[in-house]
């Protein structure tokens, strides 16, 4: 009796499983497919990688949830109560995911006014570092030190933003004497920036008198250098620049104080 009702159901219900799972399958390999396809005509467009991305698993989604929506009609479902449902507990999760969705408009707001890409360097919300990537949740930075720090992205959206790109200037500054050689010691900083090759020509360096004060004269030195070399290059010109000074006899002043005694 049981492997009648099992050969039964096997007939009446088995043409119709086997063709739901033949959908799903072909579903699938229709979204991986697709997918590379629509990356790679993308990528010869040279669509930056956040907005690939994005277009690319929208078009898998797409596919999906058409394959989804045969499958069940394949099965018998009646597909149009079910859209309903779908559409009333999608509200209920958009009330119970309001921060998530609203990273999501955060990203997809970032993504397409694009105020940053991959690669450059940016400063916002008290830290700063190189943009490594841009998620439709989250932004990731890497710091200087080389740790992560990962943005939400509607913390973004609306806040200051300053985007340093892909270069920036760095400010150095050395106090000299009052009774130096200022003409040496610009020249001497002109050589120092000259000769290390991570300094950018262009821009040229601003080097000049940025300040008068009581311990001396203070010159800046703010050179352009890529955003990945400034921790080195700002170290490699102080070091230079000093034993530059030094050999023309020019050193810091040391500080004075005059006192007075009075009766």
């Amino acid at each position: 009796m049981a492997k009648t009702l099992i050969v039964d159901l096997l007939i009446r219900y088995g043409f119709q499983v086997l063709g739901a799972v033949v959908v799903l399958a072909a579903g699938v390999l229709a979204a991986r497919w697709i997918g590379r396809f629509t990356d790679r005509r993308l990528m010869s467009k040279t669509v930056e990688p956040p907005m690939r991305k994005l277009m690319v698993q929208a078009v898998q989604i797409v596919i999906m949830l058409f394959a989804v929506v045969v499958m069940l009609d394949q099965l018998g479902f009646q597909i149009a109560p079910l859209v309903a449902g779908i559409g009333v507990a999608g509200l209920g999760v958009g009330f119970a995911f309001q921060g998530v969705l609203s990273n999501l408009v955060a990203g997809l707001t970032i993504i397409f006014t694009k105020p940053f890409r991959v690669g450059e360097h940016i400063e916002l919300l008290g830290v700063h570092g190189d943009v490594v990537a841009i998620q439709l949740s989250s932004t990731t930075l890497v710091h200087p030190d080389r740790s992560r720090v990962v943005i939400p992205n509607r913390k973004i959206v609306g806040e200051i933003l300053h985007n340093f790109g892909t270069t920036r200037q760095i400010h150095l500054a050395v106090v000299v004497p009052h009774g130096a050689d200022l003409a040496a010691v610009l020249a001497a900083a002109r050589e120092v920036t000259n000769a290390n090759p991570l300094v950018l020509r262009d821009p040229p360096p601003a080097i000049g008198v940025a300040l008068l004060t009581d311990a001396g004269i203070k010159v800046a030195v703010d050179p352009w250098v890529r955003v990945s070399d400034a921790a080195t290059v700002e170290a490699q010109l102080y070091q230079v620049l000093v034993e530059k000074l030094r050999t023309r006899g020019i050193s810091a002043p040391i500080p004075q104080r005059e006192i007075r005694m009075v009766s």
